[in-house]
């Protein structure tokens, strides 16, 4: 079996289970999407905002919480499991930053951090950080040249599509375009 076939087979069953979820109230469906989900989940609210392993672990749970009561509004004809699911993660994340956001406080952060000790990084979360970045820069070269050319100028130099599009002397809608199609394939290819 390809390693496309077994997406293919994974994603069935992860719907199938969002199904079971949505329709018998399954547990057993859910604790297969909890065991498939809360790591990638603690990863996508990490890649955020490193060192957040307590808003990780709340995201987390919100977005798991979500699932198992807005079951019953997925439409696998409209979305994919997982674009329904990381659209969840991302609204819980927006919602978290909002309702946080909101409140200052008088407590100087500088004075909390100059009694702790810097451990250094995690080596896991290094390693794991360091395959990502190697498997993005290989993703990036097999992209076409002129796709890549725009991805590092709205990724790597922080560039705005705008700037991009006056750097490169292209149509705003180009610059755009590519950005889009780059993104499609890099995720293919990432994901891989």
């Amino acid at each position: 079996m390809t390693s496309v076939e077994s997406k293919k087979k994974q994603i069935e069953t992860l719907k199938a289970c969002l199904l079971s979820v949505a329709r018998d109230r399954d547990k057993q469906a859910f604790a297969q999407l909890f065991e498939h989900y809360v790591p990638l989940l603690r990863a996508y609210s990490l890649a955020r905002e490193p060192g957040a392993d307590l808003l990780a672990d709340e995201l987390a749970q919100d977005v798991m919480l979500k699932i198992w009561t807005k079951a019953h509004t997925y439409r696998p004809e409209i979305s994919n499991v997982n674009t329904w699911i990381y659209t969840l993660a991302r609204n819980c994340r927006i919602d978290y930053l909002r309702r946080n956001g909101r409140f200052s406080t008088e407590i100087d952060p500088t004075e909390i951090f100059e009694t702790i000790e810097d451990e250094g990084p995690d080596p896991f979360m290094l390693a794991q950080q360091q395959r990502l970045e190697t498997t993005v820069q290989e993703s990036l070269s097999q992209l076409p040249p002129e796709q890549a050319e725009v991805l590092r100028k709205v990724y790597v130099e922080g560039k705005s599509h705008t700037e991009a599009s006056q750097d490169l002397d292209l149509p705003l809608g180009t610059v755009k375009s590519r950005v889009r199609l780059a993104l499609k394939k890099l995720e293919v290819m990432v994901r891989r």
